[in-house]
């Protein structure tokens, strides 16, 4: 039987056909993300040019409404800019930002949860102090701190054009804790398993039994702690660029966008917070619904079919 005929009548794909919330988030998910990396061939626009914005645009309402105009189908932000333009390529960035801190938080998280949990003793204790020690620090305050620092040694101009990496950094090293206490207690319920007693015996040492053996065992859960803090990663790049840490107004993400509009909601000019937020809040909500299908459907304790 190939890998795909026994994928079709897995337990996994049975229970997403059967989960209407399921597949619909997940079509969901598919479409946002496909509009996200196609955004500079579909978006009406480019907001990163300069010579596509007039400012005299800025403020006109969306199109179905008395002032609007039809070539601004969301219309536009307080610097001209095309509301859906911006948005297609501020998730587009708010993804690549995500992407990149939950693959730092896992290789971190991975390394240390691995390490802590197959040597154990004072190795464990030592790491997971680490890790505790690290969850007690609130990202907000390690991201001010990272910024300041970096905005005092390099200037503003450089931080603009860091903000990506160093928001990936900020967000990564933030959260890795989460994934080295889930993949810690992983490996404690492999470690006694008679496949590593084996692997011992004949002679394999002790990295090879941790990556090769130990650790492709430790990883069903590795995907919905992915999701969760997929869709973590996500909002907390919103919530510094809101407090004006994180991606600056002259690149758009959804953090960015929402902050720019909100001086602007109680003059009138409500859709510049307004449609970006429901875009967060929707990207969001179908990561999280995944997530928790997944968690279903991986924990059968916790599965209530």
């Amino acid at each position: 039987m190939t890998k795909f005929q026994k994928f079709k009548e897995s337990y996994f794909l049975y229970s997403f056909k059967r989960d209407k919330v399921a597949i619909a988030s997940f079509i969901v998910l598919v479409i946002l993300i496909i509009l996200a990396l196609t955004a500079p061939w579909i978006a009406p626009m480019n907001p990163y040019d300069a010579h596509n914005i007039d400012i005299m645009d800025s403020e006109i309402p969306p199109m179905w409404s008395d002032q609007g105009e039809s070539r601004f189908i969301l219309g536009t932000d307080n610097m001209g800019r095309d509301m859906l333009s911006t948005m297609l390529y501020g998730l587009r960035t708010s993804i690549l930002i995500a992407v990149g801190a939950v693959f730092l938080q896992a290789t971190i998280g991975i390394l240390v949860g691995l390490t802590a949990g197959y040597i154990g003793g004072k190795t464990d204790a030592i790491l997971m102090r680490i890790a505790d020690i690290q969850f007690s620090f609130p990202y907000l305050m390690l991201a001010i701190f990272i910024s300041a620092i970096f905005q005092a040694i390099y200037g503003i101009g450089s931080y603009e054009r860091l903000a990506v990496p160093l928001l990936i950094v900020i967000i990564g090293l933030a959260e890795w804790p989460m994934y080295a206490r889930t993949i810690r207690a992983s490996v404690i319920g492999e470690v006694g398993k008679e496949y590593v007693e084996a692997a011992r015996v004949i002679g394999l040492s002790r990295p090879t039994i941790m990556i090769r053996h130990v650790l492709p065992n430790s990883l069903t859960s590795l995907m919905v702690i992915s999701t969760i803090q997929f869709a973590n990663a996500v909002m907390s790049e919103a919530a510094l660029s809101f407090l004006g840490m994180g991606m600056p107004v002259t690149k758009p993400s959804l953090g960015s966008l929402i902050q720019a509009g909100f001086d602007f909601i109680f003059s009138g000019s409500w859709w510049i917070t307004i449609f970006p937020g429901i875009w967060l809040v929707l990207f969001v909500l179908v990561v999280n619904l995944l997530g928790d299908w997944l968690r279903d459907v991986l924990n059968p304790k916790l599965y209530k079919g």
